[in-house]
């Protein structure tokens, strides 16, 4: 656990959307973050090259589910990044925990066909870039978002009518465990 103060804890959310759910999540944790009084940083997946994860305490990574995976521009970051550490030594045999260094992954879906399923490979791909750094995974999310342009994959998936999600509710829910995630770390 870390023994900083709540102003003292560095947090990093970057994240992708097209159409907007996955965008909505992340000022969802950002919001959970801000009660907690977080040095924060928020930024999309294109804009984040220069981000040195290792500066942060809680990195928090999302994107739809495209394909079972994430979106290429997360995709592309993450390829990236672990270039650059492996380059710098920083991903060892067994993976082992660096003390102080923890994340989130959050990850959006429609899943018209298969539901939840089509979503956790993306989010399992995200998590074993940041587990192989050493990161500790404190939470992994999956949140329903609409499937904008398609009325039917919106309404006659296997999720039934998903039009309008992720809803104040879902939102409310990712604050709040975000607020739980943020609160394990101080104590």
């Amino acid at each position: 656990m870390l023994d900083r103060r709540k102003s003292e804890l560095r947090a990093l959310i970057i994240y992708w959307s097209k159409t907007g759910n996955t965008e909505k999540v992340a000022e969802a944790i950002s919001r959970g973050m801000r009660k907690e009084s977080v040095d924060l940083t928020i930024c999309k997946a294109d804009e984040a090259e220069q981000e040195d994860f290792f500066d942060y305490d809680l990195v928090c990574i999302g994107s739809p589910s495209y394909e079972f995976l994430p979106a290429p521009p997360v995709i592309n970051l993450l390829k990236q990044k672990l270039a650059l550490y492996r380059g710098k030594g920083y991903i060892k045999p067994s993976s082992p925990k660096v003390l102080g260094r923890n994340a989130i992954i959050f990850c959006t879906y429609s899943g018209p066909h298969t539901g939840k399923d089509e979503a956790t490979t993306a989010g399992k791909y995200m998590r074993q870039f940041l587990e192989h750094l050493g990161f500790n995974v404190k939470a992994e999310w999956y949140v329903i978002g609409e499937f904008h342009g398609s009325e039917e994959l919106s309404t006659k998936g296997r999720l039934g009518d998903i039009r309008g999600r992720p809803n104040q509710e879902d939102l409310a829910k990712v604050e709040s465990d975000t607020v739980e995630v943020v609160r394990s770390l101080m104590n």
